[in-house]
């Protein structure tokens, strides 16, 4: 995981957008955020033992998995990259002064962010990821 401030120029929102000025770990623990590195359990790459005990330690009761890939989409891959970092690397804000901060992460990166904190996702170069949601409430949709 590397964070540091968003650099809010036009341009290819899949681009780094480092800023240069890094963003400590200790600095997004002080806003809530938490971040451990999950190590697989086995040479298959298996991690789900230590995603459920972090989920049962904070009190985690649902999971949904989000895969975004350009083949995995197909045509609609643009419009879902859109509404993505529009509305939801992930990027937080810092209250006050509303500057984004972006959080690059890797495999085995496992986040918490803290209810009612801003954020939204998006993609970098590579195009791709595969993240969990982890959360205490049932999300219930209807169309």
């Amino acid at each position: 995981m590397r964070a540091y401030y968003f650099d809010n120029l036009t341009g290819d929102q899949c681009a780094l957008h480092d800023s240069g000025r890094a963003v400590s770990e200790e600095h997004l623990s002080a806003l809530g955020v938490l971040h451990w590195k999950i190590i697989p359990i086995d040479e298959a790459g298996n991690w789900q033992g230590e995603i459920d005990s972090v989920a049962k330690e904070k009190s985690y009761k649902n999971r949904e998995v989000i895969n975004i890939t350009k083949e995995g989409l197909g045509d609609a891959y643009e419009s879902k990259l859109k509404m993505f970092y529009e509305e939801q690397c992930l990027h937080i804000t810092e209250h006050p002064p509303d500057n984004w901060i972006r959080i690059h992460v890797t495999p085995g990166d496992l986040l918490v962010v803290p209810a009612g904190i801003y954020h939204r996702f998006g993609l970098d170069e590579l195009n791709r990821i595969r993240t969990m949601r982890l959360f205490k409430v049932r999300l219930m949709f209807s169309s």
